[in-house]
């Protein structure tokens, strides 16, 4: 029996310079928190029955890997060499398709089972590679290595992404009275709204490949207010990152109509009248979760304006550990 678990997380800066087909022209740079919500992986060996046994939204029983409906699974059983006699469950605290990286995290957290299930030691980069891999190269979905780095190291993290798709990590430098005061500050509200993240990334990496400049700009922009965040949060100057949010978010919506919609422009310009100094939509955008940064004497007015309009708080705290592997015999 193996059990692991990988965080989720909220970008804080620079969400899609992560993407290749913009990195790979001028670097990359964002900056997020892993937070204590997560993925589960329940890893089991039939004694008996030699068939792949897999649990999600739906349920497989196969003897042949190539046959996997899911990809995330197929590929991740591919890489790892593992063809039968192995029964897996999977369970997040979060739904999919909310903008909190769950299909990283889930990545990330299936690999780490898989290679304890093997006995084999891999090493936390490596395991996000690995899912890089997976998810960009083999499968060629439009994400990022934003997801699967912050699923395998957690914290509060920052990511230099060079041309050739090399990244540096680095720690937020914070203190432990900022660190309170921001995660104090930082309110989730989740909106309601399911959406599948690709159809925005998508339409950016095209618009990346073929140099629309509307969207190179608003990226460039995007990548200086992650600087610029990290900057006022290593000083400690948290209203200074609520304001950043409120530039981060209106930069980000030049890239797509998609990103935002009536309904979601109207809560985001209750929040501002009720307190909220910045925010914006987790991920690609279109729905999932709302982040506002509030100062404390404004969030009770805050949380109540988002409830008269349907929205739904979750709480959080900051992980620190990344992927886990909590029970192994």
């Amino acid at each position: 029996m193996i059990v692991a678990r990988a965080p989720l997380r909220i970008p804080l800066g620079g969400g899609g310079t992560d993407l290749s087909s913009y990195y790979s022209k001028y670097g990359g740079f964002i900056l997020s928190a892993s937070i204590n919500k997560y993925v589960f992986i329940n890893l089991n060996k039939p004694q008996i029955d030699r068939a792949i046994i897999l649990k999600y939204s739906k349920s497989e029983i196969i003897n042949d890997v190539n046959g996997i409906q899911h990809p995330l699974f197929r590929e991740a059983l591919k890489l790892v060499g593992v063809d039968s006699f192995i029964e897996i469950a999977s369970l997040a605290d979060v739904p999919a398709g909310t903008g909190l990286g769950s299909s990283g995290s889930f990545l990330v957290c299936l690999l780490a089972a898989l290679h304890a299930f093997k006995r084999k030691h891999i090493s936390t980069r490596v395991l996000a590679e690995e899912a890089c891999r997976i998810e960009m190269d083999i499968l060629g979905d439009p994400v990022g290595k934003h997801d699967q780095y912050m699923a395998a190291f957690g914290g509060l993290t920052y990511l230099d992404i060079d041309r050739n798709g090399e990244v540096s990590l680095g720690r937020l430098r914070i203190s432990s009275h900022d660190l309170e005061e921001l995660k104090n500050g930082i309110l989730l509200f989740y909106t309601g709204i399911r959406r599948k993240s690709s159809t925005v990334l998508q339409e950016q990496r095209k618009d990346s490949q073929r140099g629309e400049q509307r969207v190179i700009e608003s990226l460039h922009r995007t990548k200086e207010i992650g600087y610029q965040i990290k900057r006022a949060l290593e000083e400690g100057n948290l209203r200074r990152f609520g304001e950043l949010l409120d530039a981060h978010w209106h930069t980000k919506k030049i890239r797509s109509g998609k990103i935002s919609n009536p309904n979601i422009d109207r809560w985001y310009e209750v929040a501002r009248k009720k307190g909220a100094l910045g925010g914006k939509i987790m991920g690609a955008g279109g729905g999932g979760f709302f982040m506002f940064y509030c100062p404390n004497d404004r969030k009770a007015s805050l949380r109540a304006a988002m409830t008269r309009e349907g929205l739904r708080e979750m709480s959080f705290d900051f992980d620190f550990e990344g992927v886990k592997v909590l029970v192994n015999f």
